[in-house]
């Protein structure tokens, strides 16, 4: 690693070796930290992959691209020494798909355009919301739509021509149905049993102590932290854990789940002239809550997307950044541009659709 970017960099390989370039680099920055993938034009499989583990900092610019670069660059240059054939190619394209990249990616866009360049010799590159690159991975280049699901809750759909986006507004404005959503309304429960009000539940509330301690000081917890996000969402599986006994708990996941389908539905192209099905992907830590969950979801799905088709995804954020890559190298990139949403610099004035 560069001088100073504390952060350790594991290189996961694989049996290829010696692969034959051009390469095609993709990078998944989220919350938890940071993955690169090297892969070949014409293999959908990465050649060799590295977990850097530290998340990439973010300032009052946005995203910070120099921390991002101090991971990336390092470990793509590892990863190209280890599975290049050593015949002098390098990285043609990368896409670098990150969590906040529509509102907060003001500083990427600006500079790693040249810096990639400069340092690896990258000729065309794609900027991406994690939520493209989770809808890349999940279905690929075909019209429909993703729900990723995590802390938070986003869906995304496009018809190849334009993108729509639903939620992924954050805890306090959105995410509804996510797993912070969940774990705020299962609290919710527990300190309304606690004080006696209507809605409470006293399951909800006797997990509520056993992980928190006693009711009257979760305030003075939970307020003060940074991370309140994922602390709520770490109470979402206590609220699916009562959800066989405690009909407060099962409630709160079916009105999650009604959450989710609009969103979906939200997002969902309409069928086409050969009325194909919509499909919707589910895609995220969310959906392994199991079937307290999915089996509301399956029914509120059916309800509002009647003509839809759930197919489970079949890649995550790190698939979808590395085939995007692949596929402007290969000049067959039919997901829509978008200003902050996929951005392509050098595309084109006037054919990013905003």
């Amino acid at each position: 690693m560069t001088a100073g970017s504390g952060a350790e960099t594991e290189t996961e390989t694989d049996s290829t070796a010696g692969a034959s370039g051009p390469f095609a680099l993709g990078v998944d920055s989220g919350g938890s930290g940071l993955r690169v993938a090297l892969g070949t034009v014409g293999m959908s499989a990465p050649v060799g992959t590295a977990v850097c583990a530290e998340p990439v900092r973010t300032g009052p610019a946005g995203i910070d691209a120099g921390h991002l670069l101090e991971q990336v660059l390092p470990a793509a240059r590892r990863l190209l020494e280890q599975h290049g054939s050593g015949d002098g190619s390098g990285i043609a394209t990368a896409a670098i798909g990150a969590a906040g990249m529509a509102t907060l990616g003001g500083q990427l866009r600006a500079e790693l355009p040249s810096a990639l360049e400069s340092a690896l010799g990258v000729r065309r590159l794609a900027l991406a919301a994690d939520a493209v690159t989770a809808y890349a991975g999940a279905v690929g280049q075909r019209p429909g739509a993703v729900v990723a699901g995590g802390t938070g809750l986003i869906a995304l759909g496009t018809d190849l021509a334009s993108w729509r986006r639903a939620d992924g507004w954050g805890h306090l404005l959105g995410d509804s149905g996510g797993g912070a959503w969940i774990g705020r309304a299962g609290l919710d429960a527990g300190m309304r049993a606690h004080d006696g009000r209507r809605g409470g539940s006293a399951s909800l509330l006797a997990r509520l102590e056993a992980v928190f301690g006693p009711a009257p000081e979760l305030p003075g917890l939970l307020y003060p932290r940074a991370d309140r996000p994922a602390v709520l969402a770490s109470f979402a599986p206590e609220v699916a854990a009562c959800a066989g006994h405690d009909p407060v708990a099962a409630g709160i996941l079916r009105e999650a789940a009604g959450h989710i389908a609009e969103a979906a539905a939200a997002v969902c192209p309409k069928a086409g002239a050969d009325d194909e099905p919509c499909e919707v992907a589910l895609t995220g830590g969310l959906f392994r809550m199991g079937e307290p969950l999915l089996v509301p979801l399956r029914e509120e799905l059916s309800r509002q997307l009647p003509h839809a088709r759930t197919i489970p995804g079949s890649g995550d954020p790190l698939t979808g950044a590395l085939a995007i890559a692949q596929a402007l190298a290969a000049g067959d990139l039919r997901l829509p541009r978008h200003t902050t949403l996929l951005c392509v610099p050098g595309y084109g004035r006037g054919q990013d659709h905003g």
